[in-house]
């Protein structure tokens, strides 16, 4: 019997089976299709705004998405240079052939895991706790927890036009019947949808009428291991185009052809506010002369090439027409047509912080089964379903990020406190302390947590704390060392160029100057440092007084976080509590006073009577003393 059975070989899959094998535990990976492990039916990318900081946590806590892409790309940059850290992230083309041939590698070469190709369509659930699975033959696999990490496939219907299919992202067979199982042991089914663009020849496109988007010229990781895999000059363009009055034009006259806007009338799913259709687009945003749109490579190893923000619904003939009327485009040879995909989902406020449902114990969800979208959203949930299902089996405690520590953290609460309604995507003012959850910082955040769990060797730990302790270093020489107004150093000043000095100034004031960079310090001193330092020490000293800040506020939210709400409490028996927030509170049972402040419906007043009610009611009330 397997401890562990992991449901499903997307990123939440892998992720999840990884975790669970790599901490010891007997793991299965159960999937339709084994060629289709940690397959990119969409995007070509990894990373992102936000998305990009999410693979960079997934690293720092032992996870495999970072590492892998890094082996994988075609191009890798930093995203909002421009900005302030808070919203710089990593974003890469990778290749949709290496990527999951890479994964799958990872996946094979872990001695306590084993691959299947199954589908699943049952559970195996003895006294509300899952004790393993059913296949579609009907085939009983034991285990003491599942995870099910079924992306779009639960009743997949693919949508073009008028016409619904009843089959997955590459046409294969669904899983038909696991979401009327999860209904009947207590689920709330809910329906999403999300789409995809088309698919060009890149031959046929003329790039003289696009502009060319190049990587980095700086190399970069998503990985804190540094390892780099590819040459810069040998970084593969994208290109970008923008639609036309010709495109919108087209998209308006057949709107009643569109999956969405008329072509089925049977549509329950709700598409992704963040990444809508070309046709929402136009109709959202009907002021707009023009919509970006990049051309992006899938792979080395074959010529399609990804239009980036032209996901339709629309039927083929049309499509045709929309793709021709683009820059670069006019003799465009469609070697896949874009279309649309409805999908069922639970409703993620039935999961406990550890995703961990609340309906059936021992069983576990991540990603698009619990509302999100992205690979990466997907991935960092299979990661923490992975730890989670494995701390439970040892007697554990589970590992719960807060809000202040993680975007992983942010995500997980906003889908158990709040829900969702459309697919969830992870944006940078999701977090309220987005300065401290950085691209730079997210080791520092999180590696001791990776340590802890046993997913960061004894190795890697040691090389995160000889880092830490040479940042300080570097930050205390910063601080004892002082340049002064001698006509050397005034001169030097004027080629920055930036403001003669007055008086005596340390190196580590010196940077707060908004034009000074670390590179101007080493004129006047020899660091031993990387680029990855010095982005983090610039960051820490040039925000220090923000940082602080941001510290203090989110210091209330965990006194907050750590005001524990008993499980047996009864929201009947709190007077004048508002009739919706104990609808809330009694669906979504928090477990503090910060989470259930966070529930929409929930206002102080109501968090003032629960904790005046906990005070002095409940213990009276359950003979605690």
């Amino acid at each position: 019997m397997q401890e562990i059975i992991v449901v499903g070989g997307g990123h939440a899959g892998c992720e999840a089976s990884l975790a669970c094998a790599r901490k010891g535990h007997k793991t299965l990976l159960v999937t339709g299709n084994i060629k289709n492990i940690a397959d990119m039916p969409c995007n070509p990318s990894i990373g992102g705004s936000a998305k990009g900081i999410v693979v960079r946590e997934i690293d720092a806590l032992g996870g495999e998405m970072g590492r892998n892409a890094d082996k994988s790309l075609l191009q890798i940059k930093m995203l909002n240079v421009a900005k302030g850290p808070a919203v710089q992230a990593l974003r890469a083309q990778a290749d949709k052939i290496t990527y999951p041939k890479n994964m799958l590698k990872a996946l094979q070469a872990e001695e306590n895991l084993e691959i299947r190709e199954a589908l699943v369509e049952d559970l195996i659930v003895q006294n509300g706790t899952v004790k393993g699975v059913v296949l579609e033959d009907g085939e009983k696999l034991f285990s003491e927890a599942v995870i099910l990490t079924t992306g779009t496939y639960l009743k997949a219907d693919i949508l073009v036009g008028d016409t619904r299919t009843r089959e997955g992202p590459h046409g294969e067979k669904p899983s038909n019947h696991l979401s009327d199982k999860l209904k009947e042991y207590g689920f709330d089914i809910i329906r999403l949808k999300t789409g995809t663009p088309q698919r060009i020849d890149k031959s046929s496109i003329d790039f003289s009428k696009t502009k060319e988007e190049k990587g980095d010229s700086v190399y970069r990781t998503f990985s804190f291991d540094n390892q780099v895999y590819y040459k810069i000059e040998d970084q593969v363009p994208c290109h970008l185009i923008y639609t036309q009055p010709e495109t919108h034009q087209i998209i308006r006259e057949n709107l009643h052809k569109s999956s969405m806007y008329g072509g089925l009338s049977d549509i329950k799913g709700v598409g992704p506010r963040y990444c809508p259709s070309i046709e929402d687009k136009i109709v959202r945003f009907a002021d707009k002369e023009r919509h970006q749109l990049f051309l992006e490579p899938e792979s080395l190893y074959y010529d399609d090439i990804y239009v980036q923000g032209f996901s339709t619904s629309m039927p083929r003939d049309v499509q045709e027409k929309m793709v021709h009327s683009l820059p670069g485009l006019e003799h465009a040879k469609i070697l896949k047509y874009a279309y649309a995909i409805e999908y069922d989902a639970i409703d993620s406020k039935q999961l406990k912080q550890s995703l961990e449902t609340k309906v059936l114990e021992n069983l576990y969800t991540a990603g698009q089964i619990n509302g999100t979208s992205g690979y990466e959203e997907a991935a960092c949930q299979g990661l923490m379903a992975g730890i989670n299902a494995s701390l439970k089996l040892e007697g554990k405690e589970p590992l719960i990020l807060k809000r202040n520590e993680a975007y992983i953290g942010v995500l997980i609460d906003d889908l158990v406190t709040k829900g969702i309604i459309d697919p969830y995507r992870l944006l940078t003012s999701r977090a309220e302390y987005r300065l401290l959850l950085r691209h730079d910082n997210a080791d520092m955040r999180l590696r001791e947590y990776g340590y802890q769990v046993g997913l960061i060797s004894q190795e890697k730990y040691d090389q995160f704390l000889e880092k830490k302790k040479k940042i300080e270093e570097i930050k205390e020489l910063l601080r004892t060392t002082k340049i002064t107004p001698i006509p050397e150093t005034q001169e030097y000043l004027a080629t920055i160029p930036t403001t003669p000095l007055k008086d005596g100034i340390s190196l580590y004031e010196f940077l707060k100057r908004p034009e000074v960079q670390f590179s101007h310090l080493k004129h006047f001193l020899e660091i031993d440092s990387n680029l990855e330092m010095e982005e983090q020490i610039t960051v820490d000293i040039k925000y220090e007084g923000y940082i602080v800040k941001a510290n203090k506020e989110a210091e209330k939210m965990v006194d907050l976080d750590n005001k524990k709400i008993p499980e047996d409490i009864d929201y009947d028996k709190i007077h004048n509590l508002a009739s919706e927030a104990k609808q809330k509170l009694k669906k979504i049972m928090p477990t503090s006073i910060g989470q259930a402040l966070r529930i929409s419906g929930v206002n102080p007043a109501d968090i003032s009577l629960i904790m005046v009610y906990l005070k002095k009611e409940y213990h009276h009330e359950s003979g605690r003393v």
